[in-house]
């Protein structure tokens, strides 16, 4: 069967730390302390720890705190300069272009910032189906409810995939379903949950087709 690429987005897609990362950010930690009475430090510190011990920001408020998911979201992913905050990857287009095979985004962003962000990076047209934070019950990777509602909704072998990643918790999940893994990150490293380790996303065509991927 041909090869189905799943694709995280954010520093995967594109490079969110220059721009789009810090004004997330930083609308989180104020909706936290509009709406949770939190003080801004304290803000600060539980939007990463909830970050890091539930995989969102989202995930600890909802557990933690009255908000609404979609009212947090909303709220926290406006970018009315997202056009020009925008830094694809390098050769994006021509790294779709050479991988054979259905295309799918798998985000915990939630799915109008994912849209627009395929958009505005002109490659909405490479990618047959997409799986947001909505489509899992707000339950984020690398949880196993959005892996299986992503291959259920698409009709999908675990064994047919590639899930490329620059989290590499993530990943955990997808390679116990019997998914292939690649990890992208500067220093990156071989693991039993990792099949393929690259520095950045151009290198993927070529060290997929020496895997017989392609």
């Amino acid at each position: 069967m041909p090869t189905v690429w799943i694709f995280d987005l954010d520093n995967t897609l594109h490079d969110a730390e220059p721009y789009i990362f810090p004004e997330m950010n930083r609308l989180m930690s104020n909706y936290m302390v509009q709406h949770t009475g939190l003080s801004q430090a304290e803000a600060d510190v539980l939007r990463i720890l909830y970050w890091q011990r539930y995989g969102t920001t989202l995930s600890g408020l909802l557990r933690h705190h009255s908000v609404k998911a979609e009212h947090f979201l909303y709220h926290t992913h406006q970018f009315p300069n997202l056009q020009q905050q925008l830094r694809p990857m390098r050769a994006l287009h021509a790294v779709l272009r050479q991988l054979a095979g259905r295309k799918i985004l798998f985000t915990n962003a939630p799915e109008a910032y994912a849209r627009a962000v395929l958009h505005g990076l002109r490659i909405t047209h490479y990618f047959d189906g997409l799986i947001a934070i909505q489509h899992t019950d707000f339950r984020p990777k690398p949880h196993f409810a959005g892996y299986r509602h992503l291959l259920q909704r698409y009709k999908i072998d675990p064994r047919d995939c590639v899930m490329v990643e620059d989290t590499r918790n993530n990943l955990y999940t997808a390679k116990r379903l019997g998914m292939r893994t690649v990890w992208l990150n500067p220093k990156p490293r071989q693991s039993a949950i990792v099949d393929l380790a690259l520095h950045q996303l151009s290198e993927l065509p070529n060290a997929a087709k020496q895997r017989g991927w392609l």
